[in-house]
């Protein structure tokens, strides 16, 4: 399969224009497309994991020859107890799409990709993780599992991509023209999301869409990941103090205190519960940190950073809009941050790196690592405005003094990642980038 990037046409100030496609919801390529292919050459089966919404199924569509939708078609779940056949024959590579509502049919891929000979049998998407005994047979080597997150800014036609990720940890200097995403545009994007299906609708819109996506996981979707009953409401507490807390290290304390209402706070063990849930349902993604050898006495911090999948979900979750956000520029900056988060995890993936972040005793954090293995890995602070641009690279400076780099390696690159402005780099080494020229 080629993977072909779309092109931009940009606007006079800079913003990738919707209206290109304002006539048509067509599908627009997605950056996880080249793992897809790559995948099905190396394995007998491919499981698509990710968010309700995300573009799994249109992905995988693309490459399967044959398909069987298990969310709606009662009659195939049923053939699985009594004839597995009926669902697994077809052309291949066979789609067969929401397979956690009948887990089963796990391990009757596993050993038809056992039987059969060659790679790119099945394609399975899913949009929750069932329970682990389901999967007890990992399917190591026959079946490799591929994370599909919301669309970045780049696959939205939002940025230009000019300053790509995999080049900067080549050690290429950042530099692009202006990507002018004014403070309103950014917080329209932050409330829409990475959804395939919102991607060129109004703000308005996508935050009604949004605001039923969380219902929906509040009332039906945590159920139907493990079968337990909960109280909608308390898990809709649980949500907006997410939300209230996103891009931070908030404790499971701060978390639960947060969650008052009717009836106290949700228990320690109920919001753990909760949160597991959340995981499994892929709505929450949380950041773990970064632990580099330190050349100093400084001590790390172990919590992770609290993060939904897509930011949207943490505006629609407290119902707010953009106006909301341009009242309220410090939780606006965290929202920033989260999609700034989101862009790097998908681009991330695109080379086989993972993002952490860092955190020590003394108070020195570092937004965003992005860590391809040995020796090659880059730090990032984040900030929604540059004004805060020098600051930033103070910190990210002082980081490195604390890196032992002997044993981890010199940063391939240091930089800012701002909401708007020119792409470049200072002369103390710490690249400017602004999040409309990012990409993969």
């Amino acid at each position: 399969m080629n993977f072909v990037l779309h092109t931009l046409k940009l606007t006079s100030s800079g913003v990738a224009s919707a209206a290109m496609n304002a006539t048509t919801n067509a599908y627009v390529p997605r950056v996880a497309e080249r793992e897809l292919q790559s995948c099905l050459e190396a394995a007998g089966a491919v499981l698509i994991e990710g968010p309700r919404a995300c573009g799994k199924t249109e992905m995988a569509k693309r490459v399967a020859a044959s398909a069987v939708f298990l969310d709606v078609d009662h009659m195939m779940r049923e053939a699985i107890d009594f004839d597995p056949a009926l669902v697994l024959d077809g052309k291949t590579p066979r789609l067969i799409d929401e397979w956690q509502t009948k887990p089963a049919i796990w391990n009757h891929v596993r050993r038809a990709v056992d039987a059969r000979a060659g790679r790119g049998h099945f394609i399975l998407t899913g949009s929750a993780v069932p329970p682990d005994d389901i999967t007890r047979h990992t399917g190591a080597g026959r079946i490799i599992r591929l994370h599909l997150r919301p669309m970045s800014l780049f696959e939205l036609g939002r940025s230009t991509g000019n300053i790509s990720l995999r080049d900067t940890l080549k050690g290429v200097p950042a530099r692009s023209l202006a990507a002018e995403l004014s403070a309103r545009t950014l917080a329209e994007l932050i409330c829409i999301g990475g959804w395939p299906e919102y991607r060129l609708s109004p703000p308005n819109q996508a935050q009604r869409a949004n605001w039923n996506h969380v219902q929906d996981i509040c009332r039906a979707d945590l159920q139907r990941v493990d079968g337990i009953r909960r109280d909608p409401d308390r898990v809709l507490r649980l949500l907006r103090s997410l939300a209230r807390n996103v891009a931070t290290c908030a404790s499971l304390a701060t978390i639960v205190r947060d969650t008052a209402g009717p009836g106290g706070s949700l228990g320690d063990e109920t919001a753990r519960g909760y949160l597991t849930a959340l995981e499994r349902l892929m709505v929450v993604e949380d950041q773990p940190p970064w632990s580099p050898r330190l050349r100093s006495r400084s001590r790390l911090r172990r919590s992770h950073k609290r993060h939904f999948v897509d930011p949207s979900l943490a505006v629609a979750a407290l119902r707010a809009g953009p106006q909301h956000l341009l009242r309220d520029f410090e939780w606006f900056g965290f929202l920033f941050e989260s999609l700034v988060l989101r862009d790097l995890r998908v681009y991330a993936q695109a080379m086989d790196a993972d993002v952490f972040h860092y955190r020590d005793n003394t108070g020195l954090e570092v937004d965003a690592i992005v860590d391809a293995g040995p020796d090659r890995w880059a730090a990032f602070e984040i900030k929604l405005g540059t004004g805060r641009i020098d600051d930033a690279a103070r910190s990210l400076l002082k980081f490195v003094d604390r890196v032992d780099t002997e044993r981890c390696g010199e940063p391939a690159a240091l930089g800012v990642i701002v909401g708007t402005g020119y792409g470049y780099t200072r002369r103390d080494g710490v690249a400017v980038i602004p999040i409309g020229a990012l990409g993969p």
